[in-house]
């Protein structure tokens, strides 16, 4: 079987594991009954029981929909729209918005309805197809391998992942098994089945266990408990109150940093590949010392990617503190100021080094070519 067969059987048996845990239901894990969704658009709404205090709204939003989809299309209900006053929550509807509902059904026809958020679900649809038209257009068959592993990584984490650490997995154990399902797919698939391929996924693999070990030291000296992270406590009051949130946190932190690690691994790969194929001849010392030549130059820009990933999606907590007037001593000594700058840094660790791992890993791969 040539390279280009196993390659395409590769992605093939990729898309049959995609389709089957697309299918996989993952609503049930405690058994608790989940209701019916349907897309609805708001015929009226009763603020008669609404609260405002300043910009905060409380109680409760009474909606009058009609279902625009689904097994009861066309039929009207009410719809109670619960106000919390915490404005990353709520909503708050106007008549002909076009909206979530979540309903049971009473005596066979739909009931006990709830508001959840207006409608997405197209435009994330769209947004998702541009995406891969824009990845095909530029990247061609490699571009659809692309769409292809993020896919199929979406669905490893949303119906594989989190559903065991619900069951009780061990958070760490667990997610480097993910990260090496997920690194060698994706590698694999974009990379080839090929030394570049393999060489890639050993560099990114180490640089992975190495962000790992650092986060467990890390998060023990920094006195971290795992809670840092919204919903955790949430979580915990939900029922599972055996969760592990430290391991859960500091796998979280491995796991965001593996498709950096990724990226820089593939880079130094492929150019190794590139160099040997060009210079067959070149000696083993060499061809490592050309690869780390190319990791210095993309690490001199990977290091500041953690950095403004997550230091920008916590914009207005910073925003906060400073205009609480707080000194910088008791913002970086907050804890969870604190869990973003081990995110920040362990994973950089494992940025910087990948490059050498795998300018190292590639070099014996392709001692013997020529």
């Amino acid at each position: 079987m040539t390279a280009l067969r196993r390659e395409w059987l590769f992605s093939i048996v990729i898309s049959i594991i995609c389709v089957v845990l697309a299918f996989v239901d993952v609503a049930h894990i405690q058994g608790a009954p989940i209701g019916l969704h349907a897309k609805a658009v708001v015929t009226a709404a009763d603020n008669t029981h609404v609260r405002q205090n300043l910009i905060v709204k409380t109680e409760e939003q009474l909606l009058a929909v009609q279902l625009l989809n689904g097994t009861h299309t066309g039929q009207e209900l009410s719809v109670v729209n619960m106000l919390t006053g915490k404005m990353e929550f709520d909503e708050f509807y106007e008549q002909g918005d076009v909206i979530l509902v979540e309903y049971g059904l009473v005596g066979g026809k739909p009931g006990n309805a709830l508001a959840r958020g207006h409608y997405r679900l197209r435009m994330q649809l769209v947004l998702i197809g541009l995406f891969a038209l824009l990845l095909i257009a530029v990247a061609g068959v490699t571009g659809l391998k692309a769409m292809l592993s993020f896919v199929f990584a979406a669905m490893v984490l949303w119906k594989l992942y989190f559903p065991l650490l619900l069951r009780g997995y061990t958070p760490i154990g667990t997610g480097l098994g993910v990260v090496a399902l997920l690194t060698a797919v994706i590698t694999f698939s974009v990379g080839g089945l090929s030394r570049r391929g393999t060489a890639t996924f050993i560099g990114s693999m180490m640089g992975v266990l190495l962000t790992c070990g650092l986060a467990i030291g890390f998060a023990q000296a920094f006195n971290l408990n795992g809670a840092v992270r919204p919903f955790a406590e949430t979580l915990l009051y939900s029922g599972y109150y055996n969760l592990n949130l430290t391991g859960i946190f500091v796998a979280s932190v491995f796991i965001a940093s593996s498709g950096a690690v990724m990226d820089l691994a593939m880079d130094i790969a492929a150019s190794m590949d590139e160099i040997k194929s060009k210079r067959p001849e070149i000696s083993f010392v060499e061809h490592v010392r050309s690869g780390l030549r190319v990791g210095r130059a993309v690490i001199g820009t990977m290091t500041t990617t953690l950095l403004l990933a997550y230091s920008s999606s916590h914009i207005a907590m910073f925003l906060l503190f400073l205009a609480k007037g707080l000194p910088a001593a008791n913002i970086l000594n907050a804890p969870f100021v604190a869990a973003e700058v081990l995110n920040i840094l362990v994973g950089s660790f494992g940025l910087v080094t990948v490059a050498p791992f795998t300018a190292l890993v590639a070099g014996v791969l392709y001692r013997r070519i020529g």
